[in-house]
């Protein structure tokens, strides 16, 4: 069964409203931070590893055709080019 069609952008907002809504409480631990998860935005699984690849590897054999999101446990962004990372506050919040 193929996924459902959804823009870039609504991708992002289904996997921040799925991670702060049940995800991020029960992975957002000491030993998680900095770790990948990746989230099936059209079901809500999920899966935590250092890179993410093997999480969405695991997804996409469940969910060929799925939709993922990630983010770096603890940080507002998956990865930095150039750039720093900073970690968010625990209170961090996505806005539409």
């Amino acid at each position: 069964m193929q996924g459902i069609l959804l823009s870039s952008e609504e991708v992002a907002k289904r996997g921040y409203r799925i991670y702060e809504s049940n995800i991020r409480q029960k992975v957002e631990t000491e030993a998680n931070i900095g770790k990948m998860v990746i989230i099936n935005v059209e079901t809500g699984d999920y899966e935590v590893d250092e890179t993410g690849l093997q999480a969405a590897k695991n997804l996409q054999v469940k969910f060929p055709y799925a939709r993922l999101f990630g983010i770096r446990i603890g940080y507002n962004v998956a990865a930095s080019f150039g750039g720093v990372m900073e970690r968010v506050s625990s209170d961090f919040r996505y806005c539409d």
